[in-house]
């Protein structure tokens, strides 16, 4: 354990093993001490590491330490970084042309489309579950809308491409280990389309304890406790991705961009326009390697991330990394336009080439948790935009409002279910009658509504909601049949009160409030 620091950066960089330095402790003030302590820190997770591999089947140990490998890089990073990751004064403006407007794209020639589409990979991030919304197993096995979940109407979408321009679109879910069972199961109906699905897991990375600052789990062995690991966030995407394999596959086959987005977008659909800017730019434009979409910020999104111009490069900042007093300039609408979408554009050559270099030094989210047992735990992650920073030619796209259509919740899923929207081969098209484009503003109370099945039980049928601008509920409300809602609705019901729309109601405009029982007799 001698090796010196170069060597140790090396050999992370290499995803080897990264040695630790032995150190004589001599604090000579608090700072030494915390330096000592962290160091000390490093090595003794190092060893922990070493035990948990031991405990795991030979075959499975190259794959556990290419895991472990980032594992420690980022822990590392976690000791060493102090303070926000922004110093708040560099933010400089957007430079011209930093964003494009996506009404200035131009739209390819269909006789063009057949090509491009060859070029491109659809990576969904697929390894979130439904706890939130009180389901069991993957968030993308919901159902939506006519009994389709997040996962058919993706299948849908791209087969439709396939179909239609006589392609071959790979699509690419990036599970968890919290997911890959299930979606393994589900994935075997669609194997009579025109579509080809590959799967890999993220990562799979210890919690920590926050007091000790060592693993918690006990052995290797994952689903003997599930709660001592944790998948790193989507930022791990790209090294999970090329150690898959499948990178060089698509490489090897001509290949040149992946389109990734979460999979509960319902608006994150292939973009023939942006695509056509990646694979045929302007003469004047150099080569993009990512691309992030970004929509105009409204007072919903304060809390999105944004992109900005920092050391003459474009990068995304999180409310995570702003320092405290700058909070509220990072909420500004006036100050930073737009928000991160989540849709990204890669270019897979580019992906292999950060990788290899080890140059992905995405900004560390401490995300604190408590578990069920009392216990404190740090895990960290990082999020697949941050990595804007680290490919050359990075340029933002102002989509519009309809290619943002996240179903987070189940106000979200009122929107989608609902008559604002119909279903076109798997991507949902806003309903030509409504006046504005902008969608609702719906808040449903968390006590009645937040689970999907709670929220199915209070609506007979899901209201019109053509002409609503604005829906808050509280408290026990339920829905009839045929109601219309329009303009302001606010319904409250207090504790102990219950209210029944009754079927047929229109309500425009409307305060509810107190108590109304429709009872059968």
């Amino acid at each position: 354990m001698s090796d010196t620091r170069e060597a140790d950066k090396k050999e992370y960089n290499d995803r080897l093993r990264p040695a630790i330095r032995s150190h004589q402790r001599t604090p000579s003030g608090s700072r030494d001490f915390k330096e000592a302590t962290k160091r000390d820190a490093l090595a003794r997770v190092a060893v922990e590491l070493e035990r948990l591999v031991s405990t795991i089947p030979e075959n499975r140990r190259p794959l556990v330490e290419k895991e472990f490998a980032g594992f420690k890089n980022l822990f590392s990073r976690f000791l060493a970084e102090q303070g926000p990751s922004v110093t708040w004064e560099k933010i400089e403006k957007l430079p011209e042309g930093a964003v494009i407007d996506y009404n200035t794209l131009e739209t390819p020639t269909t006789d063009n489309v057949h090509h491009m589409l060859d070029k491109l990979v659809v990576v969904k991030l697929n390894g979130g579950l439904g706890t939130s919304m009180g389901c069991k197993g993957p968030k993308s096995v919901i159902q939506v809308r006519n009994e389709l979940t997040f996962l058919d109407l993706t299948v849908q979408q791209i087969e439709h491409l396939n179909k239609t321009y006589k392609c071959n679109v790979p699509l690419v879910l990036m599970n968890s280990f919290n997911t890959d069972d299930d979606t393994q199961k589900v994935i075997r109906k669609y194997r009579g389309l025109k579509l080809e699905i590959h799967t890999f897991n993220q990562s799979c990375h210890p919690r920590i304890n926050r007091e000790s600052l060592l693993p918690i789990a006990k052995t290797g062995d994952v689903h003997s406790d599930i709660e001592a690991w944790y998948p790193p966030g989507h930022g791990d995407f790209y090294e999970s991705f090329y150690n898959s394999g499948l990178l060089q596959k698509f490489i090897k086959e001509g290949r040149t961009y992946c389109f990734i987005s979460n999979i509960d977008n319902l608006g994150a659909t292939v973009d023939l326009n942006i695509l056509n800017l990646l694979l045929n730019p302007e003469p004047q434009r150099s080569t993009s390697e990512f691309v992030m979409e970004v929509t105009d910020k409204t007072r919903a999104d304060v809390k999105g991330g944004t992109l900005i111009q920092y050391e003459d490069k474009l990068r995304l900042l999180e409310i995570a990394q702003v320092p405290k007093e700058h909070v509220d300039d990072f909420k500004s609408v006036s100050q930073f336009k737009f928000f991160n979408t989540n849709n990204l554009w890669a270019k897979l050559d580019a992906i292999q080439r950060v990788v290899e270099q080890g140059s992905l030094n995405m900004e560390i989210i401490v995300n604190n948790k408590h578990l069920g047992d009392g216990l404190n735990v740090i895990q960290l992650e990082t999020a697949v935009g941050a990595a804007m920073k680290c490919f050359e030619g990075g340029i933002g796209v102002n989509v519009p409002r309809s290619r943002f259509l996240p179903v987070k919740k189940t106000s979200d899923l009122l929107l989608v279910m609902s008559n604002l929207y119909s279903l076109s081969h798997g991507s949902l098209v806003m309903s030509p009658q409504r006046m504005f484009p902008s969608t609702p503003l719906v808040k449903l109370g968390d006590n009645h509504f937040a689970k999907v099945k709670e929220f199915l039980n209070r609506f007979a049928a899901i209201p019109d909601l053509i002409e609503l601008d604005h829906l808050t509920v509280s408290g026990d409300v339920t829905f009839g049949r045929g109601v219309s809602l329009k303009g302001t609705v606010i319904i409250i019901a207090n504790h102990g009160d219950r209210i029944d729309i009754p079927s047929g109601a229109l309500l425009e405009n409307k305060i509810v409030s107190g108590n109304l029982r429709i009872l059968d007799h």
